[in-house]
């Protein structure tokens, strides 16, 4: 828990609720030698009444906080976050970031704005209210999927209105934890892939493709890798994640980072990584903005490119920017 105190030394504040996800980057806050507390909103007792200490505070909630038994840190993290705004206190990924975090309806509303294609969805608050939707989608395969969510929360394939009723009345039916499930449009995607593409001080920094073909639970932090990563050949080894080298420069990196970018601008988001999938002709589906962004190191070693530390670099930055050359940066 993060003691509020006085505190002289302009800091980055890194407000989160998983020690384990955000050890990478304490780590790397250290190496530059940028000073820095971790507020840990797991567990917290948050005074209202104390002003704001100086420095930076970047939000690293994650909408699937409740899976690690912090059902309520999203909600005392926008507190925090009204909070510090209120006091003029520089934010990155702030309210507007954590809101869109928490729920898919919030993205795709995002993503559409700026001509990104999504696939098309349903919400629904009811187990009833999903096999309407179902009947009333065009389609005969679709995903259910948790609104709010994180982790492939709630995914499940289904192909039939029977299907779909048997999977709501069964067992093995989880509601969302904010009560809405999305019913949406199956892509299928040739090669089994969907590609991550993340963006750090708003700029891009890599895309990442990764092999779904294990399953739907996608993050591609270490400690989320997914089982079976390696193929069974010794021919055809592959890789669940892989950064594409000259993303920015192919046709589809020219057509989607532009947009990407104007959702950041337009949604105030500082850090975030967008996933999409292509389908069999082509088209590019987003599915999903992640501001809470993890990073496979395997993947990062074989690229060279190490987005904890262009983090670190990027937050110590902005803290220079904002209070002076006081800060020792090296490496």
């Amino acid at each position: 828990m993060f003691a509020q105190k006085k505190s002289c030394v302009p800091s980055v504040y890194i407000i989160h609720e998983n020690e384990e996800w955000t050890a990478p980057l304490l780590s790397a806050l250290k190496d530059y030698q940028i000073p820095y507390h971790d507020w840990d909103t797991s567990s917290a007792i948050f005074d209202l009444s104390v002003p704001a200490p100086p420095g930076i505070f970047y939000n690293r909630m994650s909408a699937s906080s409740h899976t690690r038994g912090n059902r309520f840190a999203p909600e005392m993290t926008i507190g925090i976050l009204a909070w510090l705004e209120s006091q003029g206190s520089h934010t990155l990924n702030g309210r507007a970031a954590l809101n869109l975090e928490i729920s898919k309806l919030v993205q795709y509303a995002a993503l559409e704005r700026v001509g990104l294609l999504t696939p098309k969805t349903f919400a629904t608050s009811s187990r009833e209210d999903i096999v309407k939707a179902y009947k009333a989608l065009p389609f005969d395969n679709v995903i259910t999927k948790h609104n709010r969510a994180g982790k492939g929360l709630g995914v499940q394939l289904l192909k039939s209105e029977e299907a779909v009723i048997e999977h709501v009345n069964s067992s093995s039916f989880e509601d969302s934890i904010d009560g809405l499930t999305l019913v949406q449009q199956y892509i299928d995607a040739p090669d089994s892939s969907i590609t991550r593409v993340e963006f750090i001080g708003r700029e891009f920094f890599y895309a990442v493709k990764v092999d779904a073909s294990n399953g739907f639970e996608l993050c591609p932090a270490d400690v989320c890798a997914l089982d079976g990563g390696f193929c069974a050949t010794e021919t055809d080894e592959r890789f669940p994640f892989d950064i594409i080298e000259g993303f920015e420069n192919s046709d589809t990196g020219k057509a989607l980072l532009p947009k990407m970018k104007s959702v950041m601008e337009n949604e105030h988001l500082d850090v975030a990584g967008f996933e999409f999938i292509t389908d069999e002709t082509g088209k590019h589906y987003c599915y999903d903005i992640n501001t809470n962004t993890n990073y496979n190191t395997d993947a990062e070693k074989r690229c060279g490119k190490f987005a904890m530390q262009r983090l670190a670099e990027y937050l110590g930055a902005e803290v220079s920017t904002h209070y002076g050359d006081k800060l020792i940066m090296s490496g």
